[in-house]
């Protein structure tokens, strides 16, 4: 026998993910190609936001992330950082999976799928 499961499932990839981490020291870049500025080419930028490339990246991203979901009332799975799930009001749950920028997410109520995507 098969189990059945009435459940809704939404697939998201973030697009930018790694430009939303904040950083937590001070990085500092040479001025990129065709952004220098005349009189001042051998000053440096000052990073305020994380970029791809930067070792720093990932973690600042999953450290944003999950600072939200917990927010919003979620739990972090204590078998994988990775899985965060909520009990709804009717007793089912609605949960998330993450892969570095990709997000799987799955509940019998769709209402709470894209109540989370918004």
């Amino acid at each position: 026998m098969v189990a059945q499961f009435d459940l809704e499932i939404a697939q998201l990839d973030v697009k930018t993910a790694f430009l939303h981490g904040d950083l937590e020291e001070e990085i500092y870049m040479s001025q990129p190609d065709g952004f220098k500025v005349t009189g001042k080419e051998n000053w440096v930028c000052k990073l305020k936001k994380s970029l791809y490339g930067l070792k720093q990246s990932p973690r600042q991203w999953y450290k944003r992330f999950d600072n939200f979901m917990i927010e919003h009332g979620y739990t972090r799975s204590q078998f994988d950082n990775c899985v965060y799930f909520r009990k709804l009001l009717d007793g089912s749950f609605i949960y998330l999976l993450l892969y570095v920028d990709d997000m799987l997410i799955a509940s019998k109520s769709k209402v709470e799928i894209d109540r989370l995507k918004a």
